[in-house]
C-alpha cells in the first residue's frame, strides 16, 4: 500500500511520462496538442482519460447540465456512430445517462481496459499502449465532426 504522498506522485509520474511520450504525436490537424489534457473547443463536451487501480478508461464526456441539450448532443453523435466505429476501429459503450466520479449526470461513451493498476509501474507499457491510438482515433474523428457540435451548443 502506498501513502497518499506515494500514489499521488506514482499518478503524476505516469501522466507525465505518458504526456512526453506523446509529446512528438501531432494532432491530425498538424498542430502540436496537450494529448493529457485534450481540449475539444466545445463547451461540455470532454475527452477524458482515467486509470486507477482495477481499470483503465478513455471517453468522450457529455456534461451539458441541461438533460434536453445533453440528449440532443448525444443523439448527434449517435448519428456519427458508424464514422466513429471506423475511426476508432472497435466497439465502444455508449450510456446516454450515467454518472460521473462527482454523482453528476452525463452522457458518455467509453472503453475500458480491465486488469491494470496505475501504481504497478510494469502495466505502463500496457496502459500507454492502450491510451495512445485511441486518443489519436478521437482526434481524427474529432477532426472531421467538431464543426457539427460548434453549431449545435
Amino acid at each position: 500500500m502506498y501513502s497518499k504522498d506515494e500514489a499521488a506522485r506514482l499518478r503524476q509520474q505516469f501522466w507525465i511520462s505518458f504526456g512526453q511520450y506523446m509529446k512528438p504525436v501531432p494532432s491530425v490537424s498538424g498542430y502540436p496538442v496537450n494529448w493529457i489534457n485534450y481540449k475539444t473547443g466545445v463547451k461540455n463536451i470532454f475527452f477524458k482519460m482515467d486509470v486507477d487501480t482495477r481499470k483503465a478508461t478513455i471517453s468522450i464526456q457529455l456534461s451539458h447540465p441541461d438533460a434536453g441539450i445533453r440528449e440532443l448532443v448525444f443523439n448527434q453523435f449517435e448519428e456519427f456512430k458508424l464514422m466513429f466505429r471506423n475511426t476508432v476501429n472497435e466497439e465502444w459503450d455508449w450510456l446516454q445517462d450515467t454518472t460521473d466520479e462527482y454523482g453528476k449526470t452525463i452522457s458518455q461513451i467509453a472503453i475500458t481496459l480491465e486488469k491494470v493498476n496505475i501504481y504497478n509501474q510494469q502495466h505502463w507499457p500496457e496502459l500507454i499502449s492502450f491510451f495512445k491510438p485511441r486518443i489519436i482515433a478521437l482526434d481524427e474523428f474529432w477532426d472531421n465532426v467538431k464543426p457539427v457540435f460548434e453549431d449545435l451548443v
